[in-house]
């Protein structure tokens, strides 16, 4: 799995000129799911959410998570962070999961971090979307499961 953690002041995500998700202060998390991708992915993905010390501390530097801060997750599935695009001009998504299974891991991965007392909004799982933020700093870091841990 592959995110995008994006600091925010806020973030808001839209489906069908409707509003369905929106968070204030917390992450901003674009989420891809891989082939080959599972739980355990997950889980690690989890757990960088949110212990990641990227938040401020009262001297400005990055020493806090956000449990530290009780931040909130804005979680928006982005197949697109697996495309490739060092062949020819369009991108090829060989590497996403079939949308079913990376449906279930994306919920999954929602359902954890509700567990873990973390307030989750979502977007819509394969709908076109309108993502709005206020990034903060601009603060951004890529967590890809794969590479982080080999």
């Amino acid at each position: 799995m592959k995110a995008v953690l994006q600091r925010v002041t806020s973030a808001s995500v839209e489906a069908e000129g409707k509003s369905v998700g929106q968070i204030r202060s917390g992450l901003l998390v674009l989420l891809g799911v891989a082939k080959g991708d599972s739980e355990s992915d997950g889980r690690y993905l989890v757990e960088k959410i949110r212990t990641l010390r990227i938040f401020s501390d009262e001297h400005g530097k990055m020493n806090r998570s956000l449990v530290d801060v009780g931040g909130a997750v804005l979680l928006v599935s982005q197949f697109t962070l697996l495309g490739r695009t060092s062949n020819g001009r369009r991108p090829s998504f060989d590497e996403a999961a079939p949308p079913n299974e990376a449906k279930r891991l994306y919920e999954q991965v929602a359902l954890d971090l509700r567990a873990q007392g973390i307030i989750v909004e979502t977007g819509v799982f394969a709908a076109h979307m309108r993502v709005a933020l206020l990034n903060d700093g601009p603060v951004t870091f890529v967590v890809d499961s794969r590479e982080d841990r080999s």
